[in-house]
């Protein structure tokens, strides 16, 4: 063994220096690999160094057993702590590694007490980036330790092979690692020899830290902890370069190493000698990876300089705040932006709160005293704060038959739901974010499901199996701790037959639910299932599920096939009716979906009361009842207030009603369930920009796109916020980069730089831009032609030019959409086609909404303002209002006002509409801000008819905003106006 200071070679017994006696670091165990057959099997293995006498007494031959139960397969190394075996357990029938015990150590009572004492530790370490040690045993007069065999090959040959690693590919690694090491630390074990021979990386990326503890329990007699180098000198901190008590600190810096050699390739530590090499870290601090010019951006240089800190205290003081911060860097936050520990604990439920440090715990728990409140005893059914976001995984079918497959997830979810403070995170969603991993995958498995919980902020990720047991069915499920690997519970029911699979999944889910938190007792939940599921719905949810992967896939059709054939196999199957509706809803058949909401509605005793909750709340949307659907929504979320699709749903709702301030409150709570998930900060963003909010809008619209920068809708928010706060530039580049996206995404931009050009007044711009991009809409069929269409009647209309606008608008009513119908409805009052716009209103006014019953009234206010008939045009207008109190509306009782000469009642219409811009922004569910600056032009009319001196700064805006381009035709009267 070579000594760290002064290189003598000294026997593998030797506990110091021969030469200088210097302690020697007797633990010299590494990972390495054995090539076996077409795989590299890996295991714990020793450095290959000639053996000692003693050693060799160890030795076992291939084939022999050892106690009756290990089948010695293979060698695999050999060195001072003894021999490295792999072999099968026969009694479990499972491949292990075996460490047999140099007999002379294994005689020294001090030093097996210490190595049990340590062993025991280890063994408390059981996380799944960890190899696990089995049991310390003896047979044959041989002590050994078995363990977890895990085939895969070390990060210290990764690296030798790649040279250095790319960010992406080593960060998700270090997040790895850290969690074991914050797994080890919590159970008091400080690893003190971590290095790339320790670490090791399978076939499907999962990292494994081994030899926890191992270095600690070889510590000989006499050697304290202060004054004994243990550890790889290349790995180790200033404080064991200089021979100080070691913590868990220790292990940070060191991995602040490993890291810092994944991204350059290079040792930040470089020296001729071993012993220069291990004092350098403790004067020089590490060239920050930032001046290397390697490329590797600056958040994470910062992460690995201060892992290097030489003081500890100035290091990162836990492995949870590296991975926290990680985390931010993969999710794309600010550079310095983290969880922070109290945040995590206000929000966790208690299993989580329980692996966190107890020092950070005991700080936030006092806090919550001196708040008078106490987050660690209020029941998780009702603290609207206790949340667990849950990820489903795909459960394991090993019966073969396919009727199962898709069919368990979906009845374990809706299980889990019972407990008010799970939410369940979308598989359909998981399933895209599976698509956009490092190794993309269409399976959620435990893998891909963890690095998915993971970029997420979940809480937990749920497993499953189910195996044939005889005649009869074993299902099992495992709970775990989404960021640390830890068990949080696990759970098994077995059942005689088929038909008693789907009855047994409540039972099933009943303990996940408690060590998650839920204090429901089972007897209850058990209860509340009661007529959910019934044996004759097996094969209806297996369709059901496969409708919603189909569903969520984009196969609209599809999915209309598969829910229908789940409520033929089942009438009374409420889900299928549902799933019908929400699709048929997709594919724009408002009229069936209603249809089918109202069967759901009829079979809701075979709903969760969550259900029941979401489907009356989506029949009231889908049938305009909108004070009846904020009613079931709020309902819902008071009841399960981690509901996350409850708050957005109750936020659209009281977006469509026009009230900005609740909509905005309920769409914030839905960002703090998921503040990873894309659609919740789009929707933030949105109706931020229709309450006026232009800053909150453009930031979450950035965070949006920062989580899916394929999210084409986050686009649209990014440029609201952009125009209305006059960067005009800017939402043209936004709309521009809209368009590389994807074909859809490019129909969304050419509809936003016409509509910008429309605002702007490049009239003749625009309607180029509409032409073209309605064309390419038509020849692929997308439904957004609709949209092109009304908006090109519009820009025509502003133009004078009332034939083309009569024949765009023509085209846009054969839309089914109310909104576009309402647009077209009005550009044909404009031109004169009151019979038109006649049967248009009839239309809208049959409508069960109120939205199309209000636009009719607004359209018969539009023809009686044609007729010359003001105070008809208001009563007509101001019953609409009453219906729904919208932008337009107001827009138009301000200009009805203005041709009744009523002035005060026009100023005040034409301000409120001035407050509420933002909500005319998606006047047909597109970019249709090119509405608003006439009311600046109105406006001045109206102040001029006050004799009020400040119409002369309405017209001048109005200038501002269209006089540049010298399209507008309003553009003469307006200068005369204003003496120009």
């Amino acid at each position: 063994m070579e000594c760290p200071l002064c290189h003598a070679e000294n026997p593998p017994s030797a506990d110091r220096c021969g030469k200088c006696s210097t302690p020697l670091p007797i633990s010299d165990l590494t990972l390495a690999g054995t090539a076996i057959g077409q795989t590299e099997a890996w295991s714990v293995a020793v450095t290959p160094r000639p053996s000692s006498e003693a050693a060799s007494k160890g030795q076992l031959e291939p084939g022999t057993l050892l106690g009756d139960r290990f089948e010695i397969l293979q060698l695999l190394g050999q060195g001072g702590m003894g021999a490295v075996y792999k072999a099968r357990d026969i009694e479990l029938d499972r491949l292990v590694a075996l460490k047999l015990i140099r007999p002379d150590l294994a005689s020294h009572p001090e030093i097996l007490r210490r190595f049990k004492q340590e062993l025991i530790l280890a063994r408390e370490v059981t996380h799944r980036n960890v190899i696990r040690i089995f049991d310390l045993g003896q047979a044959q007069g041989i002590k050994f330790i078995s363990m977890e065999y895990v085939e895969g090959r070390d990060l210290r040959g990764v690296i030798h092979e790649k040279g250095k690693l790319t960010p992406q590919e080593a960060v998700p690694i270090v997040i790895q690692v850290a969690a074991a090491l914050e797994a080890a630390h919590h159970a008091g074990v400080v690893h003190r020899d971590l290095k790339p021979q320790n670490i090791m990386v399978d076939k499907d990326g999962r990292v494994y830290v081994m030899d926890f503890g191992i270095a600690r329990s070889l510590e000989t007699p006499g050697m304290t902890q202060t004054g004994a180098l243990m550890g790889t000198p290349e790995y180790m901190s200033p404080e064991q370069a200089k021979g100080e008590k070691v913590d868990a600190r220790s292990d940070l810096f060191a991995l602040g190493i490993i890291f810092y050699e994944m991204l350059t390739g290079n040792s930040p530590f470089r020296a001729d000698t071993a012993m220069a090499t291990m004092f350098k870290r403790t004067k020089e601090r590490a060239t920050p990876l930032v001046q290397l010019n390697l490329g590797v951006p600056g958040h994470l240089s910062d992460i690995v300089s201060r892992c290097l800190e030489i003081d500890r205290e100035r290091r990162y003081q836990s492995a949870r705040a590296i991975i926290n911060d990680l985390e931010a860097w993969q999710a794309g936050l600010p550079r310095g932006t983290i969880i922070a520990v109290s945040k995590r604990l206000r929000y966790a439920p208690n299993y989580q709160k329980r692996l966190l440090f107890g020092a950070a715990a005991a700080i936030v728990t006092a806090f919550a005293i001196i708040g008078g409140l106490s987050l660690w005893n209020r029941p998780a059914a009702k603290t609207p704060n206790t949340v667990a976001t849950v990820l489903v995984a795909d459960f394991t079918n090993h019966t073969g038959d396919p009727v199962f497959d898709n069919t368990l997830e979906p009845m374990f979810t809706i299980a889990l739901e019972g407990a008010s403070f799970v939410n369940v995170f979308n598989r359909g969603e998981a399933r895209k974010l599976a698509r956009q991993l490092p190794h993309p995958t269409d399976k959620l498995d435990e893998q891909s499901a963890r690095l998915i919980a993971v970029s997420q902020g979940l809480a937990a990720v749920v497993t499953g199996s189910l195996s044939r047991r005889g005649d009869g069915y074993k299902l099992s499920v495992e709970a775990m701790d989404a960021v640390s690997g830890n068990t949080i519970g696990t759970s098994e029911v077995s059942v005689s037959s088929k038909d008693q699979v789907s009855l047994a999944i409540a039972k099933l889910a009943a303990p996940i639910r408690k060590a998650l938190g839920d204090t429901t007792p089972e007897s209850v939940q058990l209860d509340a299932a009661r007529g959910t599921f019934t044996a004759a719905s097996l094969e209806a949810v297996h369709q059901y599920g496969l409708g919603s992967e189909q569903q969520f896939a984009g196969k609209m059709e599809d999915a209309l096939q598969s829910f229908s054939k789940a409520a033929e196999l089942d009438p009374n199957f409420a889900r299928a009716y549902a799933g019908m509706a929400g699709t048929l809803g997709n594919l724009n058949r408002p009229q069936e979906a209603e249809k089918y909401l109202k069967l759901a509605m009829e079979h809701v005793d075979h709903m969760t009361e969550r259900e029941r909750y979401r489907t009356r709340g989506l029949y009231y949307r889908k049938t305009g009842d909108l004070p009846k659907c904020v009613e079931e929504y709020t309902e819902l979320v008071k009841q399960y207030p981690a509901d996350n699709i409850g708050h957005l749903n109750l936020a659209n709702c009281y977006s469509d009603l026009r009230n900005m301030p609740k909509a905005l409150e309920e769409v914030r709570r839905a960002v703090e369930i998921s503040p990873k998930a894309a659609l919740q900060r789009r929707n933030l963003a949105l109706i931020a920009a229709y309450a006026g909010d232009f800053q909150t809008a453009e930031r979450e619209a950035r965070v949006a796109l920062q989580l899916n920068p394929a999210y084409e809708r986050a686009y649209l928010p990014l440029a609201y916020a952009q125009i209305l706060q006059g960067q005009f530039p800017q939402a043209t580049e936004t709309y521009r980069e809209l368009e590389k996206v994807s074909k859809l995404g490019a129909s969304f931009a050419t509809s936003g730089l016409a509509d910008l050009a429309v605002y702007q007044g490049h009239f003749a711009d625009a309607v180029k831009t509409l032409e073209q991009a309605a064309a390419v809409d038509l020849s692929s069929a997308n439904l957004l032609s609709g949209e092109k269409f009304a908006a090109l009647a519009y820009v025509q209309l502003l133009r004078g030019q009332k034939k083309s606008a009569l024949a765009a608008a023509e085209r846009a009513q054969v839309s089914k959409k109310a909104n576009l119908r309402f647009l077209a409805a009005r550009i044909f009052v404009a031109v004169g086609e009151i019979s038109k716009a006649r049967t248009l209103a009839a239309d809208l006014a049959s409508d069960s909404q109120p939205e199309p019953q209000a636009d009719s009234k607004l359209i018969e206010g539009e023809i009686a303002l044609e007729s010359r008939n003001p105070h008809g045009a208001i009563k007509a207008i101001t019953e609409a209002n009453q219906l729904l109190d919208t932008w337009i509306g107001r827009f138009d009782l301000g200009r009805a006002y203005l041709e009744a000469g009523e002035f005060a009642e026009a100023d005040s219409e034409f301000d409120r509409c001035v407050k509420r811009r933002g909500e005319a922004l998606e006047l047909d569910d597109g970019p249709t801000y090119g509405y608003f600056p006439s009311i600046y032009y109105y406006q001045g009319r109206v102040r001029a008819g006050l004799k009020s001196p400040g119409s002369a700064e309405s017209f001048r805006t109005y200038l501002d905003l269209r006089g540049q381009a010298g399209e507008d035709p309003l553009l003469p009267e307006i200068r005369r106006r204003v003496g120009q």
